[in-house]
C-alpha cells in the first residue's frame, strides 16, 4: 500500500461501524453517495499521478539536457560571480563637538554652568 494512505489499513470492526455509520446518515441515497465518492477519489488520484509523472519527466529532462561535472567546480563559479560586501569606511569626524561635556559632571553642575 502507498505510504501516503498507509493510515487508512482498517480491519473488520472499523469498516463494520463506518458502514452502519453511512447507513444511518444516507440511507436509501447510499448507492448515489458511494459513486459520487469513488468517481472523486479516482480524479483525485488521476491528478496526484499526472503531476507525479510529470515532476518526473522534468526531472529525466534535465538529468539527459545536463552534462555530467563536478560540483565543486560549479560553487567555485558561483562564488566568484557574488559581489563582495563591504562595510563603509570609518572617517572620524573633523572638528571636536561644540558642547562637549566632562563625564564627571552631573546635570545640576552642567546647568549653573550653563547659566554663567
Amino acid at each position: 500500500m502507498d505510504p501516503l494512505f498507509a493510515f487508512l489499513e482498517f480491519g473488520f470492526g472499523e469498516i463494520f461501524v463506518i458502514m452502519v455509520i453511512a447507513v444511518l446518515l444516507f440511507g436509501e441515497r447510499l448507492p448515489e453517495v458511494a459513486k459520487t465518492l469513488g468517481k472523486q477519489f479516482m480524479e483525485f488520484k488521476k491528478g496526484l499521478n499526472s503531476i507525479q509523472e510529470e515532476l518526473q519527466s522534468t526531472l529525466r529532462a534535465e538529468a539527459t539536457s545536463s552534462e555530467p561535472h563536478s560540483y565543486g567546480s560549479e560553487s567555485r563559479t558561483i562564488a566568484e560571480d557574488r559581489d563582495e560586501a563591504t562595510a563603509p569606511k570609518f572617517e572620524p569626524p573633523k572638528s571636536e563637538p561644540e558642547s562637549c561635556l566632562p563625564v564627571s559632571t552631573t546635570t545640576a553642575e552642567a546647568e549653573s554652568e550653563e547659566v554663567r
